[in-house]
């Protein structure tokens, strides 16, 4: 199972690209931040790679990739649903039963300090609960691979650590991870990182020598 990414570029109808010439491979155990300023394509490189976009250029080959979990940056809920519930749900889809799923749950919720919330009701939780909770409960399917979007916008400095420490660490699942997001504490937690600023096209460069600028005398023949 492998994630291969070949000479990607990409740009919205009208628009001028925002990366291009950008490869690379990621195999299971890996956690990648993928980091650059503010619209250089961060999300939008995460839905070529889930299959959502078509790139203007080069390919996505997702080898053996078989489940693919997704963690928006704005979390989304049945607000009279508890939070248990929507860990739970994706585990009843695959067919298991409440109380076999229950548990895996609760150990997936624990991993982002959520045990205390699971009989509350997603509307009473705040941004930064709800936020962990779409991460306890992509984590809780198994993906092979998971992309998440701007974990900790949401977050407090402590609880934003902590989630940055838990993405790192899902590398010893088995999985691959791929983090869109500006916090260098969550780049820092990741095994690797991709910068798009590196990959944005070089603008026209000026090419001109000095053999082109004019003389000084021609100079002064335009300003007469």
């Amino acid at each position: 199972m492998e994630l291969v990414v070949k000479d990607l570029a990409h740009r919205f109808p009208g628009t001028d690209l925002l990366f291009e010439h950008l490869s690379f491979t990621v195999e299971p155990g890996s956690t990648v931040a993928i980091c650059g300023p503010s619209g250089c394509g961060k999300s939008t490189l995460l839905s070529l790679i889930a299959g959502w976009e078509k790139p203007v250029a080069g390919s996505v080959e997702r080898r053996g990739i078989a489940r693919t979990g997704w963690v928006f940056q704005n979390p989304y809920g049945v607000p009279a649903r508890s939070a248990l519930d929507h860990v739970v749900f994706p585990l009843l889809a695959k067919g298991m039963t409440r109380a076999q799923a229950a548990p895996r749950a609760l150990e997936a919720m624990a991993l982002f300090d959520l045990g205390y919330a699971a009989e509350r009701s997603f509307a009473d939780l705040s941004g930064g609960e709800a936020q962990r909770l779409m991460l306890a409960r992509a984590v809780c399917s198994r993906p092979d691979l998971l992309l998440v979007d701007e974990p900790t916008a949401q977050l407090d400095t402590r609880t934003a650590h902590s989630v940055s420490h838990v993405l790192g660490n899902l590398a010893g699942q088995g999985m691959i991870v791929l983090v869109a997001t500006h916090d260098a504490d969550t780049r820092d937690a990741c095994g690797r990182v991709i910068d798009l600023a590196q990959y944005a096209p070089a603008d026209d460069e000026d090419t001109t020598t000095l053999d082109d600028l004019p003389t000084v005398d021609a100079a002064r023949e335009v300003t007469r």
